[in-house]
């Protein structure tokens, strides 16, 4: 399949519904008001069923008192810090391929890219991670993420084989220009179109627009394709989690928001009602009418309560309902955040993270590491299982990145897929790390040498050589030296 046709419906009509849930699960995410407002409207538009962010109201704009608790995007949050708050392992046999991908690795700041790659998959279902090259601007190959809202890929059992990805560009208010960018194996497709919102229209060159105009340059004889030089697809899918139990049959991810939008608003809910507790809580003073100040025709009165020294009142000080009353509404605040932590429990939990992981169950008292390990069992679980979505097409991407280093940039090492390793995801204390040392230690089922490296796992071989020497020399140890053994 090559570029879209021209008068071609865009987006591609196949692949509405998921643009449609990702809309929505956008708008939770992007935690903008307005765009949940607008969001909710199209998805609730038969007046019986307009929910609490697009039901109508009495009350003028202006005095409208709608709150969001960013909830989603905690969620979205949380699984990233999960998954690629630490990098994970990233190896090859080769020490000259290893020390270039160390230095791909660093000088890309890929765990940043792939942290915020893995927060908009959170939301949106999965992303893309695209590799390409510039060497006008940079000596080695690039890392990018790709919003699966600009997407349409072709899968073959359940295997990627082609994707489609376009970029709107800025142009006259009623145009619309697309560049398209279609990836096929061993080479990348680049088109421009001028269209409208719902229609790709017609192709004109990539010199007629700025954005596009350094493309044409490197195109080859066809005057549309690039040629990778490599035999592997140059762009990869990450599926958030799956399956997505609203298109079953469908390798797309799920967003960790399907099923629990309701509990958003509900939520909001509850964060709105304790906050009008507490604005119409606010203490107010009920005064006669004698008691306020004439500001002039047309401009109605006026009561002073910040004023100190009060000029004589002619009227009986005794007089029932003369005088000046006090009113103050009470707060409802137990309900009000036993409500909203109920909510936030149920949705962490059907998300499938562990409510401690997002403050709550904690108490404030202090916790042994085992009962932290318990408490946090879902969301551990969870995020096993995004690992082994994750990790397949991260190595792959790699590879591509290695190949493409080796063909446009002379590298001269030998490109294999690499081996990605993900961590436990639990840091250690020090305290229990200590602890375990200890036991061990009584139990003489343990080396020095061994010691040094559970404690600095970070080490080289040499440092912790270094080390045990030195904890012999101070501990006095005579028999037999065990560094005499230790292999480098």
């Amino acid at each position: 399949m090559a570029l879209p046709d021209n008068g071609a419906a865009w987006p591609p009509p196949q692949w509405a519904p998921y643009y449609a849930e990702m809309r929505v699960d956008d708008a939770w995410y992007s935690g903008d008001r307005g765009r949940i407002a607008r969001t909710c409207g199209e998805e609730q538009t038969a007046p019986s069923r307009r929910g609490p962010w697009n039901r109508r109201r009495e009350q003028p704009p202006a005095r409208r008192h709608r709150l969001h608790v960013p909830l989603p995007s905690d969620i979205a949050s949380t699984s990233a810090d999960l998954l690629f708050g630490d990098m994970p392992t990233i190896s090859v046999e080769d020490k000259a391929t290893q020390e270039r991908l160390d230095t791909l690795i660093g000088e890309g700041q890929m765990q940043q890219i792939l942290h915020g790659g893995a927060e908009q998959a959170s939301a949106l279902s999965g992303v893309y991670l695209r590799a390409t090259w510039d060497r006008d601007l940079i000596d080695r190959p690039i890392l990018s993420v790709v919003q699966p809202d600009n997407v349409a890929p072709e899968f073959r059992w359940g295997m990627l084989r082609a994707a489609t990805l376009w970029r709107d560009l800025p142009g006259p208010p009623s145009t619309v220009f697309r560049h398209v960018e279609r990836h096929e194996p061993g080479r990348i497709l680049h088109g421009l179109y001028e269209g409208t919102p719902d229609n790709i229209g017609r192709a004109v060159p990539l010199s007629e627009h700025p954005e596009t105009a350094d493309l044409a340059g490197s195109l080859g004889e066809d005057g549309v394709s690039v040629e990778t030089g490599i035999t592997d697809l140059t762009i990869a899918y990450v599926p958030n989690i799956g399956p997505n139990r609203l298109h079953r049959s469908s390798p797309m991810g799920r967003s960790d928001f399907q099923g629990i939008r309701e509990l958003f608003t509900a939520l909001d809910d509850v964060w709105t009602s304790w906050m009008r507790d507490i604005r119409l809580a606010r203490a107010r003073l009920i005064v006669p009418d004698a008691y306020l100040r004439d500001q002039g025709p047309g401009q109605g009165t006026s009561f002073d309560d910040d004023r100190e020294v009060w000029q004589t009142l002619r009227m009986p000080p005794t007089d029932q309902g003369n005088g000046i009353t006090l009113n103050q509404f009470e707060i409802r605040v137990e309900e009000h955040q036993r409500s909203g932590e109920a909510i936030t429990r149920q949705a962490a939990q059907s998300a499938g993270y562990s409510a401690q992981s997002f403050g709550l169950d904690g108490g404030g008292q202090p916790i042994t590491a085992t009962e932290v390990d318990s408490r946090d069992a879902r969301s551990m679980v969870t995020r096993r299982k995004k690992t082994g979505y994750a990790r397949q097409p991260l190595a792959h991407i790699l590879h591509v990145m290695l190949q493409l280093d080796a063909v446009h940039f002379g590298q001269r090492i030998k490109p294999e897929c690499p081996r990605v390793e993900f961590g436990d995801g639990v840091a250690e204390s020090e305290q229990a790390t200590a602890t375990t040392l200890d036991l061990l230690n009584r139990a003489e089922a343990v080396s020095t040498s061994t010691k040094v490296k559970i404690l600095h796992p970070e080490w080289d071989d040499a440092a912790v050589k270094a080390e045990v020497v030195k904890i012999l020399t101070e501990t006095g140890a005579t028999t037999p030296d065990p560094v005499d053994g230790f292999s480098l």
